[in-house]
């Protein structure tokens, strides 16, 4: 199972983008507590749910500092 790509990220609305990343949140502790109890099946799984947060927080951070340097341009 190849990793996520960026591009997918930046194609969500601001939205999704939101919803996105507290899927993958629940996903991590899901993954944690599985681990926890000794059910954990798939380990790469921690490293597909990190990474895929790491983009959409990337996303998201991406956009806030667009928006701020465009009110600052407004100005």
């Amino acid at each position: 199972m190849p990793l996520p790509k960026i591009s997918e990220a930046r194609e969500l609305s601001d939205d999704k983008l939101s919803e996105e990343i507290l899927a993958v949140k629940r996903k991590l502790f899901q993954l944690r507590l599985q681990k926890a109890t000794r059910q954990l099946e798939k380990p790469h799984q921690f490293k597909h749910a990190r990474h895929r947060l790491a983009q959409l927080l990337t996303v998201e951070e991406e956009r806030k500092r667009a928006a701020s340097e465009s009110a600052k341009a407004e100005k």
